[in-house]
């Protein structure tokens, strides 16, 4: 497919709640933002494994930064056996993965910073509720001001047509 998924998470330190982000950099798709009181390597195979069962593919390459639970031994075995080449940005070098960041910006400012999430499973309806509206609703200038969903499905009847 050729999908490029950065992945980065997001901490929350008011409530003590993580955030794993995973975005499509061509399609600008939301394609997980599960939220725990804390995120493992495990946590992230299994996030991307979904990702993978819905998309039917698994990424060409994923670019995250160098955190304990993207740079641990679960998450290199599983790009080697998918076949995905996985990209680290340096330390400190957040603009080395600026769909992402954006993404994070967004989060935080429309959701995260305006919210105090009473419980886990609040804050986790919440953050994926804005996914969901970010994903389907909100217009891209640089996808010719289509959603998200509406630009990867064009994309993909232009590009990779299936038989119905």
């Amino acid at each position: 497919m050729g999908a490029r998924l950065p992945l980065r998470p997001h901490r929350r330190r008011q409530a003590d709640h993580k955030i794993l982000t995973v975005t499509d950099e061509h399609t600008r798709e939301a394609l997980a933002t599960p939220a725990a009181r804390r995120i493992t390597s495990d946590d992230t195979v299994s996030t991307l494994e979904q990702v993978v069962e819905r998309r039917g593919s698994a990424p060409t390459y994923i670019r995250c930064d160098n955190g304990p639970e993207l740079t641990a031994e679960a998450l290199r075995d599983w790009c080697r056996f998918s076949g995905t080449s996985i990209s680290y940005i340096e330390p400190g070098a957040p603009w080395q993965n600026p769909y992402i960041e954006s993404f994070n910006g967004h989060l935080r400012n429309e959701l995260l910073d305006l919210e105090s999430f009473n419980s886990l499973l609040e804050a986790q309806i919440l953050v994926e509720d804005w996914r969901h509206e970010y994903k389907h609703y909100r217009p891209h200038q640089s996808l010719n001001y289509q959603t998200p969903a509406a630009y990867a499905h064009q994309w993909h009847a232009q590009h990779d047509p299936r038989p119905s």
